[in-house]
């Protein structure tokens, strides 16, 4: 075989291009297969803990599986159908929206002033350590406080009644249209401290070379955070509002121990309804049904935040 000019050029003990191609490809298999290794505990536990029961969910949702039965017959699209024909989904599904809209637009709004206002002060962590306090407790036992606190004699309508408002007194979670923003305030209680120290991360993260030529050339403060301030901080934004959306979405514990008991089901989120359908009335697949609509949901939310979330990193 006839060498070629490349091999034939070579200085004696220096291998060609083919072989140092080859010897490439032998070490980046190893390093993908080394990569693999390292991996495999976490791709099995994803794997078993995570896209197996997703799996079988899509897969229950299909068929007739209710309590103390087996996963029956397939049914097709049945429960979808009976999904999209029962009111309570679609007052489940309003509900929800309301919750993912207060959970993403007071939060941030909220944190973010309140970010504002404690940077740069002389006990900054200390505000950020009383802020976030509430965000160490569970869902659960929040739910329960503030059960107490919106209680007939609690203390909300004990303050009430003591600055002589006795008329503004109510059943606050007991009211069609006070339990939801009720809920909703002790949500906000809860998460705003998160999205104020995110935010605090991120204004504090901010480069300080544009903002203090802005002032320089004459700049108000409202226009220095309006031009400035604003657009750097969009990714760390959209970080917040990304968990706040889900966490608006996936609201569960304290929906469940704050409205439970509310007639009709009408202050329930689809994660609540879900639970409902599946573990109190036994339709298994019924609420299998519902988890995969609430997942896609979430997911395609997710999915164009994240698109968005690229586009500012790309600018």
């Amino acid at each position: 075989m006839t060498a070629s000019i490349a091999e034939t050029s070579l200085p004696p003990g220096i291998p060609s291009v083919d072989a140092m191609a080859a010897t490439e490809r032998r070490r980046g298999r190893r390093r993908f297969w080394t990569a693999l290794a390292f991996m495999a505990p976490a791709l099995l536990f994803v794997g078993i803990f995570l896209l197996l029961p997703v799996v079988f969910n899509i897969y229950a949702s299909l068929t007739q599986w209710a309590k103390f039965s087996g996963l029956g017959e397939y049914a097709g699209l049945a429960n979808y159908e009976r999904l999209l024909s029962n009111p309570n989904f679609f007052t489940a599904t309003a509900r929800t929206v309301v919750w993912v809209v207060a959970s993403f637009f007071l939060p941030a709004l909220l944190g973010l002033a309140l970010a504002l206002l404690v940077k740069g002060l002389k006990g900054e962590e200390t505000f950020k350590s009383i802020y976030f306090l509430p965000r160490m407790f569970s869902a659960t036992a929040v739910g329960v406080i503030w059960y107490y606190v919106y209680a007939n004699e609690g203390i909300v309508n004990t303050m009430l009644r003591g600055i002589g408002l006795e008329g503004l007194a109510q059943r606050w979670l007991y009211e069609a249209g006070l339990a939801t923003p009720a809920m909703i305030i002790t949500h906000l209680w809860q998460q705003v401290g998160l999205t104020m120290v995110l935010l605090l991360l991120g204004l504090n993260a901010l480069p300080t070379d544009p903002i203090e030529a802005a002032k320089v050339d004459g700049a108000s403060r409202w226009q220095v955070f309006r031009h400035i301030v604003l657009p750097l901080l969009a990714p760390t934004i959209l970080v917040v509002v990304t968990v706040s959306v889900l966490a608006g979405f996936t609201s569960f514990d304290l929906v469940w121990v704050m409205g439970r008991d509310f007639p009709n089901r009408s202050t329930l989120t689809l994660a609540v309804n879900q639970y409902w359908e599946s573990f109190r009335a036994g339709y298994w697949a019924y609420g299998a049904a519902i988890a995969v609509v609430l997942g896609a949901i979430a997911l395609s939310i997710s999915w164009s935040l994240g698109l968005l979330q690229q586009r500012l990193d790309r600018r």
